[in-house]
């Protein structure tokens, strides 16, 4: 397992989720909610610095069948902005398949009523992402999902990696 803290990436179209590992790379946690448009890749470049990130995961929402949708796109293109941003702080792409659906689960699980949801929906389903990405890592011995690519490239290559 490499050593550092990870950044994942939950970029829905309204609020971002950030979680954290920890630098061992075996847990990760919530870190803020951030609302999407204008500045949220510069907060986002702050967090990576301030933890010290050597690498960002974001999410690649992708149907049970594997196939991407309007999303998925929009996902990327926003994966690739913070490429820009970031260099030369490699950005990964990872499914995140269900995530939100088991952060909901998590949370009400907890105790956490529907209604308070939706301020930290985000960083839950964030961490979601971001263990699932770890322990795809310990699991496999390599880097989570794929690489962000070229723009146009391999459709849904990248996208692999396991499912959260």
């Amino acid at each position: 397992m490499r050593q550092g803290v990870r950044l994942g990436v939950d970029a829905g179209a309204v609020r971002i989720g950030v979680a954290r590992s920890d630098p061992s790379g075996l847990l990760a946690t919530p870190v803020e909610t951030v609302r999407r448009g204008r500045g949220d890749v510069d907060r986002i470049a702050a967090i990576v610095a301030e933890h010290e990130a050597i690498e960002v995961v974001v999410g690649l929402p992708t149907s049970l069948s594997g196939r991407e949708s309007h999303a998925a796109g929009v996902a990327r293109e926003f994966a690739a902005v913070l490429a820009e941003r970031l260099a030369p702080i490699p950005i990964r792409l990872f499914d995140e398949r269900l995530t939100t659906v088991t952060a909901q689960q998590r949370l009400r699980s907890s105790g956490v009523k529907a209604k308070n949801q939706r301020s930290v929906i985000d960083q839950a389903a964030a961490v979601v992402l971001l263990q699932a990405a770890l322990d795809s890592e310990r699991s496999t011995g390599r880097p989570p999902g794929r690489p962000l690519g070229p723009p146009g490239g391999a459709g849904g290559e990248e996208a692999s990696g396991g499912a959260g």
